[in-house]
């Protein structure tokens, strides 16, 4: 996407359940800074979708939601609590996902100032397929006591995927990394990595490398900072990025974007947490940066940079939750950064 003069972009929010609207409410804060200082043309569109629609309209993805949905660009979602058991339905996110087919979940995880991390010069990202792999939905009984689960890895998921992450990387440090098991899943990944391999050709800046996902889960520890951009399988995907937003510091101040050919949906990568809901201390900086995400896909880079910048100077004062060491509540965050957005330097 790129900004157009005079366009105007057509938002849904969806505040999500547990701390869900807090978070969302401080992002919002800091996008109304970001429009006002920037001359940002765009409409907010309120909606229901979550477990607490579950006892008021039997599904937590209403049919007015998804009307909604589908007359808006993209969709900025809070953290929401998804049903389990084996007969309860996919959760929200899962459904527009596949709706809207964002085949592609960027999650970009870097250590900032002042946050304690394990990889002070990480600056990574991870593309994860969205479409497929072990989350293709063949998960079912056979029987009480047999359960199977189908992984379904495609050659045209996987260049699209592919292409996506080579060129993320060509406008990054120009270093993909193909993260597989295919020693052990010879056909499924077999198919996943020689794929992407087949379409480094058009890529030669970048240089292309793979590691096995057991050998990654040590390397994002021991080494995070030898790498850029990291592409994978739905299940691997979903598992690393958790591991390499603890390195940068947690979950809290990872944001992810969720992409397709004409949509996208922008999240934090942290869960619900119901036990934190209405307590005002939940961490919004995963969920402002996702607003920030959405900006850059929007292409008003410069609003974008400003949210960027404005997140870490915040760091470097009082103003931090009770996971970075701080005492401030989630309103207080999402203010102060808003007010930093609205100042020129």
């Amino acid at each position: 996407m790129r900004a157009k003069k005079g366009r105007r972009w057509k938002v849904a929010v969806l505040m999500g359940d547990g701390i869900g609207p807090e978070v969302v409410e401080a992002s919002l804060d800091v996008l109304e800074s970001a429009k006002a200082r920037f001359g940002i043309g765009l409409d907010l569109q309120y909606a229901d979708a979550g477990y607490s629609c579950i006892e008021k309209y039997g599904t937590n993805l209403p049919e007015d939601t998804i009307r909604l949905l589908k007359k808006t660009d993209c969709v900025i979602k809070g953290p929401m609590t998804t049903p389990e058991g084996p007969t309860s339905e996919m959760s929200a996110a899962v459904k527009i996902r596949r709706m809207f087919k964002l085949y592609a979940d960027v999650r970009p995880c870097k250590a900032r100032p002042n946050i304690p991390s394990i990889g002070k010069d990480t600056d990574l990202v991870i593309v994860r397929e969205n479409s497929e792999g072990m989350y293709s939905g063949l998960d079912f009984n056979l029987s009480p006591d047999l359960a199977v689960g189908i992984r379904v890895v495609t050659k045209s998921a996987t260049e699209r995927i592919g292409r996506f992450a080579f060129e993320l990387a060509q406008k990054r440090r120009k270093h993909l990394t193909i993260v597989h098991k295919g020693n052990i899943l010879k056909a499924s990944d077999g198919l996943f990595k020689a794929t992407i391999e087949s379409l480094h050709k058009r890529y030669p800046r970048v240089r292309l490398d793979d590691a096995h996902v057991d050998a990654m889960s040590q390397w994002l520890i021991k080494k995070p900072q030898d790498y850029d951009v990291l592409v994978m399988e739905n299940l691997f995907g979903d598992i690393l990025s958790d591991e390499a937003a603890m390195v940068v510091g947690g979950v809290g101040v990872v944001p992810s974007a969720n992409i397709g050919s004409d949509f996208a949906m922008f999240e934090p990568v942290h869960g619900s947490a119901p036990k934190y809901a209405g307590m005002d201390k939940a961490d919004p900086i995963g969920t402002i940066l996702s607003v920030k995400m959405m900006l850059e896909w929007m292409g008003h880079g410069s609003a974008a940079n400003a949210i960027e910048n404005a997140v870490s100077k915040s760091l470097s004062t009082k103003f931090r939750t009770y996971d970075l060491g701080g005492s401030s509540k989630c309103s207080e965050v999402g203010k102060y950064i808003s007010g930093l957005v609205s100042r020129a330097d």
